[in-house]
């Protein structure tokens, strides 16, 4: 187990040994996943990235007020 300390500004260091575990260098990118009261912080690839963009544009499109009316009751 690794503990960090959390900054004024809100930040933290990815200690050493955890940033060589995941292969993780300057300019990568990590998701902060929030479940019951604990965060749970991974690595993005940037095919991740950009699949999880282009999925998230694609289900835009069934955001509409007539779409949560119909699917109301289900």
């Amino acid at each position: 187990m690794e503990v960090v300390t959390l900054t004024a500004k809100g930040q933290v260091t990815v200690p050493k040994a955890v940033r060589e575990a995941l292969g993780l260098r300057q300019g990568d990118q990590l998701s902060w996943e929030l479940e019951d009261g604990s965060a749970r912080v991974r690595a993005v690839t940037p095919l991740d990235l950009a699949y999880l963009q282009g999925l998230e544009r694609g289900l835009s499109e069934w955001s509409s007020p007539a779409d949560e009316e119909a699917f109301r009751d289900l």
